[in-house]
């Protein structure tokens, strides 16, 4: 899995948690609906962590806390493994 796409699940799945659509998310994280749809779409090519920094302020979350997933630690552990080969 790519980080990209783990990102964007994870957006989702805060999305569901807390019931907010994206265009609400949006709104309270003052991202354009654009930049949100394309992240969500998987037509954005790296959204920026001053994005998901936003996003985690719409959420009310820490950066900490988005990347906090055991997906996100799968993805640390294959890149980790990648570097020592």
């Amino acid at each position: 899995m790519r980080t990209k796409e783990a990102v964007t699940r994870r957006i989702r799945e805060l999305c569901r948690e807390r019931d907010i659509t994206p265009n609400a998310l949006s709104h309270i994280a003052g991202v354009s609906q654009a930049t949100i749809k394309s992240i969500l779409n998987d037509e954005s090519k790296n959204p920026g962590v001053v994005t998901i920094q936003r996003i985690c302020e719409g959420f009310h979350i820490t950066l900490r806390e988005f990347f906090d997933t055991v997906e996100f630690e799968r993805l640390e552990k294959e890149a980790g493994r990648k570097r020592k080969k």
